[in-house]
């Protein structure tokens, strides 16, 4: 077998044990050959005992998840690249799945040839990352279970504690996706509770318990459909065009994140700068331009302008009456 097929075997490979599964058409268009091609390697792998499998569901390939194959001719870009990862975001976070990376990656860093990891630990002790302040609870469990449950394509049985005086809820969870966002852990998925696709704090979750009663997600399930154009995470069913005017102060911070799908930007002459989206829902976008203060002019819609007039109303009250 020559050098070029092995190489292209072993790509073949990594791209079934990743996170997609992808169709010939997709392995044939990521390696530059023909599907006749791909199907002939993919009866190397079977005569190798390398147990891949068809996702009917899915509809592509997939190695079995029990099977490892050791990463091979890593660059000293893509180890540095690898060990930052683990040794500054997973070493500074107690995050439920970071324990893992963190041990995968030293098993990776014992692999690596000696200058290459000589090259590493040199680089690693000038970086330094930081993330933001996430939960400080443990999400190890749930997590854990959530896991188990969408492998399986099992339901669980829970208690979830409510925000809003509701006490605990039981239910049936069908749990589709596990999604961290900024913070902390969320699973979305059908509560039988509410007999809707619905987005759930990991730790609020309480006496996780896996059963045998099965789930098929659909097969067209996407995040981007449960939050549509809300700011963050909260649809409200009402989509509204905003536009904000930034003053010079906070106009290039603002500038330079991408803060939702649908927003624009507009430079002024003076140096301030106009935020325009359309967003679904008021109460998360009211809380982010709050959190600029004198910075930040709503100039539509009025709602958004009279939420936030109120709460400076209530701030300014509650510091008036304690002096």
């Amino acid at each position: 077998m020559d050098v070029g097929r092995i190489s292209r075997l072993l790509r073949v490979i990594t791209l079934l044990q990743g996170g997609r599964y992808p169709s010939a058409n997709d392995l044939a268009s990521e390696l530059e050959v023909s599907r006749r091609t791909i199907f002939r390697d993919l009866n190397v792998l079977e005569m190798a005992h390398i147990p891949y499998f068809f996702d009917e569901l899915r509809g592509g390939y997939k190695i079995n998840r029990n099977f490892f194959l050791p990463p091979v001719n890593l660059t000293l870009a893509e180890a540095l690249s690898l060990l930052t990862l683990a040794h500054q975001v997973v070493g500074n976070t107690g995050l439920a799945v970071l324990g893992e990376a963190a041990r995968a990656a030293a098993k990776l860093e014992g692999v690596l040839p000696a200058p290459i990891r000589e090259e590493c630990g040199s680089f690693l002790e000038a970086v330094r990352v930081d993330l933001a302040r996430h939960v400080l609870h443990d999400q190890a469990g749930p997590y854990e279970k959530m896991q188990q449950a969408i492998l399986s394509r099992r339901c669980v049985r829970c208690e979830y504690k409510t925000v809003s005086g509701e006490g605990l809820i039981e239910m049936v969870l069908a749990p589709y996706r596990l999604w961290f966002a900024e913070r902390a852990w969320y699973v979305v998925g059908h509560s039988s509770e509410h007999n809707e696709v619905r987005v759930f704090k990991l730790i609020r979750f309480d006496g996780v318990e896996l059963t045998d009663k099965p789930f098929v997600p659909p097969a067209d399930f996407k995040l981007e459909d449960v939050f549509g154009a809300a700011w963050r995470m909260i649809p409200e069913g009402k989509v509204r065009h905003i536009s904000i005017v930034f003053e010079p102060m906070v106009a290039t911070n603002v500038a330079e994140v991408r803060w939702h799908p649908s927003q624009k930007l507009t430079p002024m002459d003076d140096g301030r700068l106009r935020f325009e989206a359309d967003v679904d829902g008021l109460s998360e976008i009211t809380w982010w331009v709050l959190g600029y203060g004198d910075q930040a002019t709503v100039e539509k819609p009025a709602e958004l302008r009279k939420r936030i007039v109120n709460a400076a109303r209530r701030t300014l009250a509650r510091y008036e009456k304690k002096e």
